[in-house]
């Protein structure tokens, strides 16, 4: 089955200060892809450039096996991002529609919308049809949006910095979504105890350019975090390739990609299993041999 979504050696000069550098990104059937990064890393700027929305000095973008970009016809982006879902950070529905009268704006745009299933999802997520969208939370408004995105039946679902955190109940709905193998998430978020839980893949981008992009299970199973005196550091950071340190006053902290065998040759040095959080702040500023 074709990929859902494909940039290929995605470049983009943004400004003087900042460049999008050979962005390799995939999303298959099925998958939950974690995106993170620090904030100013490139992501939003990855999503445009995923939907079109900027031109490319360099590499291709690819939705469902077919080629798009910034300069595809508007019929052909208009039937391409049909088959997508956008969530926002914030709510971007008018502040004064009460929460039913949403579905009357967006379901015109979309041929395949189902009154049904966002009257489903509203009562399954416990929105009030009669509030108004500013007076939602920042995590009601999420589960608003993503009511709307599986109303009209996306088949790519991209959450963009959500930042509200997914209850245990928009979570089930993630994960229902890519469960019959034909739909796939791409989910950027600094809340990464939501990955932990749904991803199948997590990527990271650092400074406009891909650091790492691995499955979940890498990270969060396979991989740890030593505790080492500085002795202890030296002697784990020349023995495990790929090893990476963070100094502190009196300890180190050591991640390993494979936190078994490490325990098995050094089994004085106490190794836990790594968050991805951790993950992500060894590889960034952790110092390698």
């Amino acid at each position: 089955m074709q990929n859902l979504l494909e940039l290929k050696g995605v470049s983009r000069r943004v400004s003087d200060r900042f460049s999008l550098r050979d962005v390799t990104l995939t999303v298959e059937p099925g998958q939950i892809v974690g995106f993170v990064g620090a904030n100013g890393a490139g992501k939003t700027t990855t999503i445009r450039a995923a939907l079109g929305l900027i031109k490319l000095d360099a590499g291709e973008v690819y939705l469902f096996g077919q080629r798009c970009n910034a300069n595809a016809s508007d019929e052909q982006q208009r039937r391409m991002r049909s088959r997508i879902g956008l969530v926002l950070d914030t709510c971007p529905f008018p502040s004064t529609l009460k929460v039913a009268e949403v579905e009357a704006l967006v379901s015109p745009a979309y041929p395949t919308w189902s009154h049904e299933t966002f009257a489903g999802h509203i009562n399954r997520f416990g929105l009030d049809p009669k509030a108004k969208v500013k007076d939602l939370s920042r995590g009601m408004g999420m589960k608003l949006q993503l009511a709307c995105t599986l109303s009209h039946k996306a088949e790519l679902l991209i959450l963009d910095e959500a930042t509200a955190g997914l209850d245990p109940m928009a979570r089930e709905e993630l994960l229902a979504f890519v469960a019959d193998g034909q739909h796939g998430v791409l989910f950027s978020s600094h809340i990464t105890s939501d990955l932990e839980r749904a991803a199948d893949r997590v990527a990271c981008i650092d400074s406009g350019s891909i650091v790492f992009d691995l499955p979940r299970e890498d990270i969060t199973d396979r991989a740890g975090i030593a505790h080492c005196s500085q002795a202890q550091a030296a002697e784990l950071m020349a023995y495990v390739e790929g090893a990476r340190a963070t100094r502190h006053a009196y300890s180190v902290d050591v991640l390993v990609p494979n936190r078994r065998e490490t325990l098995e040759a050094f089994p004085a040095i106490p190794c836990d299993r790594i968050s991805i959080d951790d993950y992500l702040r060894l590889t960034l500023k952790g110092a390698s041999k």
